[in-house]
């Protein structure tokens, strides 16, 4: 039996709500199966230990993600925990781990799970589609090096490689040749978001596009501009299969893309290098409705079988696969079923009720 260690972090505002459901829904699955076992290290990083001991994360809870198989995060920030230039200290966590570990494609799946409420007037054609974030580079790279003289003036650079963008859109293509194409037709696709009419930085980033995606002729090659995209994004997400941007960009639109199947309580997300991976819910810490029982579990369990997605695939580990899409399909039957809703999708159950009816839904697909 594999041992695999995971270093959590619930950090602020509902983080600790949700990550506890997620906890118990992955100690109760690794019960059903023989080849893996999970040991959970939880630390105390985040916004509310930077209010309290100035330190947002400190450096042994750094090393032990590092050391960890994999990283499974809640939620962190708050508003009033600011460095003095007025960035939030979540970076100080988030960005940490994202730039430090090489963390460098942000994976966010949409999908639109039947049963639940989503906005749009017609979604009958699906929804079924991920981006793809370059992580490290792009706009936030000038996170802790811009410049801002006399308070007068202000500048970001924006950082865009050929390494970078080679590892980012190789990243889709091969996700795209895993997928089963745009809900539309089936066609596997890979769309290049960007600004390529106006910045040169973004035709580049394009250009390399061009270059790599001649190593997958059997995947189709898309491009749309951001300001498009915004809109394809409402008015036909049936589409699109795998959309590939720049830091900033992909970071704008998975949100918007959020919104299109219910909200970011349905959102998961994925920060993935060659060696780590960090798995956390899209959304913020919602400290307005902490410690209410309101919040929505969801996006952090599915990223919970994310990362045993990942795990499986990294470790050769067919159980870990077979968790992973049980998981999936337990989350399923409860939003199909439309009983055990959280008030944000148009019910009244509560956090708890929530991670019940997924383990509940658990044993009768594991049984």
């Amino acid at each position: 039996m594999k041992q695999y260690k995971i270093a959590v972090l619930p950090g602020d505002g509902i983080g600790n709500e949700i990550t506890i459901e997620t906890l118990k829904i992955l100690k109760y699955i690794q019960t059903y199966y023989s080849s893996f076992q999970f040991e959970f290290q939880i630390f105390d990083a985040g916004a509310e230990r930077f209010l309290k001991t100035g330190v947002t994360m400190p450096e042994d809870t750094f090393n032990h993600c590092k050391a960890a198989d994999a990283i499974l995060m809640g939620a962190i920030g708050l508003f009033e925990a600011r460095h003095p230039d007025g960035r939030e200290v979540n970076g100080d966590v988030i960005f940490r781990l994202r730039f430090d570990l090489d963390l460098y494609a942000g994976i966010r799946p949409v999908k639109l799970f039947e049963g639940v409420p989503g906005p749009l007037r017609d979604t009958s054609k699906g929804i079924d589609y991920v981006v793809v974030r370059e992580n490290i580079e792009g706009l936030y790279a000038s996170r802790a090096g811009g410049c801002n003289v006399r308070d007068e003036l202000a500048t970001d650079t924006i950082i865009i490689t050929r390494t970078g963008t080679t590892k980012i859109v190789e990243y889709a293509f091969k996700l795209a040749q895993k997928r089963n194409g745009r809900p539309i037709d089936g066609k596997s696709m890979v769309t290049c978001v960007d600004k390529a009419n106006v910045l040169s930085s973004y035709a580049y980033f394009r250009k390399v596009y061009d270059e790599v995606a001649q190593k997958y002729p059997h995947i189709a090659k898309d491009y749309a501009y951001v300001d498009a995209m915004a809109l394809y994004q409402v008015m036909s997400p049936h589409n699109y299969d795998v959309l590939v941007a720049e830091n900033m960009f992909a970071d704008i639109l998975s949100d918007l893309s959020s919104a299109t199947i219910g909200g970011l309580g349905l959102a998961p997300s994925a920060d993935i290098g060659d060696n780590h991976g960090l798995f956390q819910p899209a959304h913020g810490s919602a400290p307005t409705i902490a410690g209410k029982n309101i919040a929505n579990p969801i996006a952090t369990i599915l990223s919970g079988a994310m990362m045993l997605d990942w795990l499986g695939e990294r470790h050769g580990d067919a159980e870990l696969l077979q968790a992973a899409k049980s998981i999936e399909q337990a989350i399923s039957n409860v939003l199909n079923e439309g009983v055990c809703l959280t008030v944000d999708i148009g019910g009244s159950a509560g956090t708890n009720q929530v991670g019940d009816a997924v383990i509940e839904s658990l044993h009768q697909i594991l049984k």
